[in-house]
């Protein structure tokens, strides 16, 4: 029996992150949100805030951003996540939320100094690397949420076990997906590992928010979505015919008030108690998608969780597999 299923938690798709956060106090805890200076990170960081979370914003400029507790963070560079792991232990400060936002989407192939594709290790190595350095903090929580940010698009591709590295036949989307679905795995197997120590995980895909600079490398369209032409727009029912964003969140077009807001529900919400490593989607526990439609492009798909994201022996072989690669 799947445990993605709804639990009914009042929230809705329009909700937002301060509507999440009412009630809960946040005095007292810590945070650490990678990329949250900008676009859902800032938001996310924002609502923690106003909450009374002190909140460590991970970014690899700090010196752009005009934000005091501002720490340098490349997700590519092992050196600089090191570093920041020693940062931040040696203030001595317990991590209660630590929210792996940062992300790249699509766009030419690069690789990092290991040649590793950059998506796979930004948006999964560089964090699984954060993550296991910052175990000591996670610990001294004495009860800690880990949230990775995922997407829909984590139906594109699983796993490519035998090419992890798209060393041949690299498509930018199918690079995109494999690290999307990574990021899920990576929450299923937190969970088995580390829910012994009070620490637990979740996935959340935020919603479409076409605002956000998820992929900067790429042709800029005539809309502020960098990525996809305004022509792609259209056809995905995400701007109307004079270019105007179109927001309907029970179809995932999302401000971003309402994209952050799984994210800090997920890292806060005493409802998910027992619930750790599901996925998550507008506020609630995602329902299985066992159709898992790869059409990218396509208006009306759904963003559920499909069944190779959620697969636990997957999820061990990935981890295994993470642990040699950060190791090189």
């Amino acid at each position: 029996m799947t445990r993605q299923q709804l639990i009914g938690t009042g929230f809705t798709a329009a909700s937002t992150a301060d509507d999440v956060l009412e009630g809960i106090d946040l005095t007292g805890k810590n945070a650490i949100v990678t990329g949250g200076h900008r676009g859902l990170g800032l938001e996310m960081t924002r609502a923690l805030r106003k909450a009374g979370a002190h909140v460590t914003v991970a970014v690899r400029d700090p010196a752009a951003v005009e934000d005091p507790d501002a720490s340098q963070l490349d997700l590519l560079d092992p050196l600089s996540i090191d570093a920041f792991v020693e940062r931040y232990l040696a203030t001595g400060r317990p991590l209660h939320i630590l929210i792996n936002n940062a992300g790249i989407m699509a766009g030419p192939l690069q690789r990092d100094a290991r040649g590793y594709e950059s998506q796979f290790a930004t948006n999964h190595l560089g964090h699984f690397q954060l993550t296991l350095g910052l175990l000591p903090a996670l610990r001294a929580a004495h009860g800690a949420r880990i949230v990775n940010v995922t997407s829909g698009g984590h139906r594109l591709s699983d796993i490519r076990w035998g090419d992890p590295q798209f060393e041949e036949g690299y498509d930018p989307l199918l690079a995109y997906g494999q690290s999307k679905t990574a990021n899920v795995l990576f929450a299923v197997e937190l969970e088995r590992r580390w829910s012994q120590y009070g620490i637990h995980a979740f996935a959340v895909h935020p919603g479409i928010v076409i605002t956000t600079n998820l992929g900067p490398h790429l042709p800029v369209g005539e809309t502020r979505t960098p990525w996809l032409s305004l022509e792609d727009h259209k056809a995905m029912g995400l701007v109307d015919a004079d270019g105007n964003q179109i927001l309907d969140p029970s179809r995932e077009r999302k401000t971003p008030q309402q994209g952050a807001s799984t994210a800090v529900f997920g890292a806060t919400s005493p409802l998910l108690e027992g619930h750790g490593g599901t996925y998550l989607k507008d506020n609630d526990i995602s329902p299985l998608d066992l159709i898992g439609s790869t059409d990218f492009h396509d208006p009306d798909v759904r963003s559920d969780v499909v069944p190779h994201a959620i697969d636990p022996e997957s999820a061990t072989r990935l981890w295994n597999l993470s642990e040699d690669l950060v190791k090189h």
